[in-house]
């Protein structure tokens, strides 16, 4: 067990006071509530009362996918892509401005954050991506498709939670398991990478996933003005 502080959630924009968020939407579905805010600029995502993401950044929802590519072995061509969490948009919009990626899949569970994107104001940011024939959108639970999917990938980009240490729902902290890693290891081609995104560094998840059988474990930092450096978790599945 990680002795680390509770890590916080993505930090709301830096805005005047009295800037206050308007609720756009507000859906109850099967995981609990999630609600689209608009903060003067800015749109924001919040589940089940914890801040997930806005629009006021994105640098570390980019380098989850930069970085993924990166790792990839190279001279490998036409990688596949699976992006864990739609959320604000910013990782499947890098992935499509890289050709590299052969194909890109998300998997989304909320059909609210689908029709943000796909009719609301959060297309904006995701629009081109979600019009590129590499791009499939799958509606589904993430450790549910990683558990049952037969599908193996180059590279997983898993964003569903504010970090291994902070989930949305209990349920997702199965995917930080000894068998949550053990379906990521099993749906990654040999050579591909696992990246999950952080609030905060986790020694402890570092430690899982060699654990797990991951090589080459590593963590990028992307500094914040709160001082706690959002993260990615970077492992190789063997060759």
């Amino acid at each position: 067990m990680s002795t680390m502080s509770a890590p916080r959630p993505r930090p709301t924009p830096s805005a005047p006071a009295a800037d206050s968020p308007v609720t756009l939407d507000r859906r109850d579905g099967p995981f609990g509530e999630v609600v689209l805010r608009e903060r003067g600029e800015h749109f924001e995502i919040i589940a089940n009362g914890c801040f997930l993401m806005d629009t006021s950044d994105g640098r570390s929802e980019r380098l989850l996918v930069d970085a993924a590519l990166a790792a990839l072995p190279a001279g490998r061509t036409g990688p596949s892509v699976l992006i864990g969490g739609l959320g604000v948009g910013f990782s499947l919009a890098r992935a499509a401005e890289e050709e590299r990626w052969e194909r890109i899949v998300v998997v989304e569970r909320e059909q609210a954050i689908v029709d943000w994107h796909l009719g609301g104001p959060l297309g904006r940011v995701s629009g081109p991506a979600l019009a590129d024939p590499r791009t499939t959108v799958l509606r589904a639970d993430l450790v549910a498709h990683l558990r049952t999917s037969t599908e193996r990938y180059d590279a997983l980009c898993l964003d569903i939670d504010n970090g291994p240490d902070w989930t949305v729902t209990e349920d997702n902290g199965s995917l930080y398991s000894p068998a949550g890693l053990a379906h990521c290891h099993q749906r990654l081609t040999p050579g591909g990478v696992l990246a999950v995104w952080s609030a905060q560094p986790s020694p402890a998840f570092e430690q899982a996933l060699r654990n797990a059988g991951f090589s080459g474990v590593t963590t990028e930092e992307v500094a914040v003005a709160r001082g706690v450096p959002d993260v990615v978790h970077l492992a190789l599945r063997g060759a």
